[in-house]
């Protein structure tokens, strides 16, 4: 199983989506934004070498905590440098081994998100509570949907208590996925600073009852992949 974590709009928690559902789901969490990485940084060679040929993919994860990351380099060189052709296959390489892949999209709709949404079997769109961003997400659904991606989950960030309910209702009738709360909330924020789940940081967090419904989501889809189309 592979998801792409998206959205279009830049700093709404892609990131922090991301690394959480790679914990809840035993995944390896690919940072996939060749140009701005966001995540972690590796003592080791990164996603630049693997695309451009000097480094195994396999040999490029690291274990940091208790989420293994196939993070990406930090230099212009390496962005320039980095084949996007070979991605679809690094990624599947890793799903081989691995099982499960989580990767991290970069903000905007450029022709690296449209080849991590295509190589993905589903995607999760991470949006905060403002137009701009929901706009955006509702951009990518429509890439996603045209490549034949399906979404499995809504993640709405940042929500005060007051906009929870009504604008989750509304976000999920919009976008016909099941959506997932996440309050704004420091202990969220704390845990990203740390490069960590929030699981593991602040246990009793109730950002992961969220986290944990989106990696249901994904389960069902999971499921519905292997069991293969239903004959009417």
């Amino acid at each position: 199983m592979i998801v792409a974590v998206s959205g279009g709009k830049g700093g709404v928690g892609k990131s922090t989506v991301s690394v959480n559902l790679g914990r809840e789901l035993d995944a390896v969490v690919v940072d996939a934004d060749l140009a701005t990485a966001d995540l972690p940084r590796g003592i080791g060679p990164d996603l630049h070498d693997v695309l451009a040929n000097r480094a195994d993919p396999l040999e490029a994860v690291e274990s940091i905590g208790p989420v293994r990351f196939l993070p990406c380099g930090r230099t212009l060189a390496g962005a320039r440098a980095a084949d996007l052709d070979r991605f679809p296959r690094v990624v599947e390489r890793l799903e081989r081994e691995a099982g499960r892949v989580v990767i991290d999209c970069p903000a905007g709709l450029a022709r690296d998100v449209g080849v991590q949404l295509e190589t993905a079997d589903v995607a999760v769109l991470v949006t905060v509570p403002s137009e701009a961003a929901i706009v955006d997400a509702l951009r990518t659904r429509q890439v996603a949907l045209d490549l034949e991606t399906p979404i499995a989950s809504i993640v709405l960030n940042r929500a005060t208590v007051d906009e929870t309910d009504v604008l989750a209702n509304r976000v999920e009738r919009t976008f016909g996925a099941p959506t997932a709360v996440i309050e704004e909330l420091p202990t969220v924020d704390d845990a990203m600073e740390r490069g960590r789940p929030v699981r593991d940081v602040h246990p009793e967090c109730p950002a992961i009852d969220a986290f944990d419904a989106v990696a249901e989501s994904v389960d069902r889809y999971a499921t519905r992949l292997a069991d293969g189309p239903t004959v009417l």
